[in-house]
């Protein structure tokens, strides 16, 4: 998970509000200071944490508004400072001109190139036709790496290996750029923001004239991300940033947040190494993640992918309620792997992520999905809807006729129990999950419950 310790000790403070017999200044102060310690340890600027947490303690002493509780109010403080912390809104991006024209600039070493695929993906899934544009003509093999992932992902990739002047590939393809919605371009990084990398693309900028000019950062250099927003939103124009190698960095944080304050919002995020882990950044629904609180939206997303919104949200209502059988367990596994990682999906469930999950429980191998599959078209009706008649000698038998062993079935019927059992625990939480049903109707536009 993205900023898991942060999201850990933040979810413990909102447990610390829900058990509490109520608000008062010593709870107050104990919050402020548990945000704190949560901030600073995923490498939060120190003076941007001391503005916050006095925002919300100056805002927790307010009367609470009708129809709220004081505990309401103060988790609905936090979700919102936090929110307006890190963007406020997520980000839309409008493709009316066509070739919509993107361009990624970065130093060396941020992903950059890698970035092109997780774009290009991302819009291709949504109707648009895309294409690749390789103007780095400096890096040893960028030509053949743009190439291979323009191929992987299975869009055009447009350059000349053999030019070395970055405007004059862009105008050799000109009458081409007409055949697609959405151009994707790559330029050269360098180890340095030096005065010949913002020249070289400065020329590239004014002759390309791109409609979205993207920094991408690597989100585990921390708060230098500030800097380096800033120098080149101010040489480079550029309109935003892509925060990449976003899972297991403590230092996340501390870009997330210092990309927030430089006037140049950070619109996608990279959350793995596969084309298909890029996402949007919604403020709203990140921050709700992080809180434990899920993010539906981020979750539909996701799904259109795999499956249809209803189904989605069909999924979602079956492992709340936990009432499912084999056949459920096993449609739900790999609608879910479609998705991604398990781990991920699960913290897009909103109370889900409240749930200490086994790593076997989340951790399913393809190769068990395709014996799971083998053991249930050896069970009769009664033992897929009700798993728990399965004895040792029903075990025997199905493992025969699926061509299995019985420990692959004996497996599958555990994963079931866990599963079963993990659902029932989600359901009788208590103190956090029925303030946060309550609070459900209660919360800002856009909160991903």
């Amino acid at each position: 998970m993205v900023l898991e310790k942060l999201s850990e000790s933040l979810k413990n403070t909102l447990q610390k509000i829900a058990k509490s017999m109520f608000v008062d200044e010593k709870l107050i102060n104990e919050l402020i200071k548990d945000i704190q310690r949560a901030l600073l340890q995923a490498d939060v600027n120190v003076k941007l944490v001391f503005d916050l947490t006095k925002k919300i303690k100056d805002r927790a002493k307010e009367e609470a508004p009708k129809g709220l509780t004081k505990k309401e109010q103060l988790i609905n403080i936090v979700y919102g400072e936090l929110t307006d912390f890190l963007g406020k809104e997520a980000y839309k991006m409008d493709i009316k001109e066509k070739p919509f024209k993107i361009m990624l600039v970065g130093l060396f070493g941020s992903g950059k190139t890698t970035t092109t695929g997780k774009l290009a993906r991302f819009f291709l899934k949504r109707g648009y036709r895309v294409a690749l544009v390789g103007l780095d003509i400096h890096r040893p093999a960028a030509m053949e790496q743009i190439e291979q992932i323009a191929k992987q992902v299975g869009v055009p990739c447009l350059l000349n290996k053999k030019e070395k002047d970055p405007l004059k590939i862009w105008d050799e393809f000109k009458e081409e750029y007409k055949k697609y919605d959405i151009l994707i371009i790559d330029t050269a990084g360098r180890d340095a923001l030096s005065r010949d990398l913002i020249e070289e693309i400065e020329n590239v900028y004014n002759l390309i004239k791109p409609n979205e000019n993207l920094l991408v950062i690597s989100a585990d250099i921390g708060q230098t991300a500030q800097k380096q927003a800033e120098q080149f939103h101010k040489s480079c124009h550029i309109t935003g940033v892509i925060a990449t190698k976003m899972d297991g960095t403590a230092k996340a944080g501390g870009a997330l947040s210092a990309c927030a304050v430089t006037g140049a919002p950070i619109k996608f995020i990279g959350v793995g190494e596969k084309t298909e882990d890029l996402e949007l950044f919604n403020p709203p629904g990140f921050v709700s993640r992080l809180l434990g609180m899920g993010d539906i939206e981020a979750l539909l997303e996701k799904a259109k992918e795999a499956i249809t919104e209803e189904e989605a949200e069909d999924l979602g209502k079956k492992l709340l309620k936990g009432e499912f059988n084999l056949i459920d367990l096993y449609e739900q596994m790999v609608a879910m792997k479609k998705m991604g990682p398990l781990s991920n999906i699960m913290e897009m469930i909103p109370g889900f992520s409240q749930v200490k999950m086994p790593k076997e429980l989340l951790q399913v191998q393809e190769g068990k999905l395709e014996k799971w599959k083998h053991a249930m078209d050896s069970m009769t009706k009664e033992e897929l809807e009700d798993p728990e008649v399965i004895t040792t000698g029903r075990i025997d038998r199905i493992a025969k006729g699926a061509g299995i062993s019985p420990k692959d079935v004996r497996e599958l019927v555990k994963q079931y129990s866990v599963g079963k059992k993990m659902m029932k625990m989600m359901k009788g939480k208590g103190d956090i999950n029925k303030l946060m049903k309550k609070f459900q109707g209660k919360m800002p536009k856009g909160f991903g419950m």
